[in-house]
C-alpha cells in the first residue's frame, strides 16, 4: 500500500501531541491530526470500562508503519495501545505529492 492514515488513540492529550510530534519531527510521518474528546467503552482485563481518549491520526507512506507502530508503542503509556492501518484511496494528487515528500 502506497500511503495510509493510521488510527491511533492515546490517554490524553498531552500524550497525543507528545507521539505525534514525535512522529513528524522523525518524519515517520508527515502530517497528524489529533481529535480531543472521545469516550471509548471497551472491555479491559474482563471488565467493560469507560474513558475519555484523544484520536491521533497519522499520514504516511505504507513501507512506514512497522517503524511507525514500533515507535509509537516506544512512546505509549498503554500496554496495548491501538495502531491500526487505513488505506488511502484515490486524493488531491498534489496532496498525495506533499504526503509522500514530507515521510523519509
Amino acid at each position: 500500500m502506497d500511503l495510509i492514515f493510521v488510527y491511533i488513540t492515546a490517554g490524553s492529550r498531552a500524550e497525543a501531541e507528545r507521539i505525534g510530534r514525535t512522529l513528524v519531527e522523525e518524519r515517520l510521518a508527515a502530517c497528524v491530526n489529533i481529535l480531543s474528546g472521545m469516550t471509548s467503552i471497551y472491555r479491559w482485563q474482563g471488565e467493560v470500562e469507560t474513558a475519555e481518549e484523544t484520536v491521533l491520526i497519522a499520514k504516511t507512506q505504507g513501507h512506514l508503519f512497522d517503524r511507525l507502530s514500533a515507535r509509537v508503542k516506544e512512546l505509549h503509556s498503554y500496554s496495548v495501545p491501538c495502531i491500526v492501518e487505513l488505506p488511502i484511496g484515490r486524493g488531491n494528487p498534489d496532496y498525495l505529492d506533499w504526503l509522500r515528500d514530507g515521510t523519509i
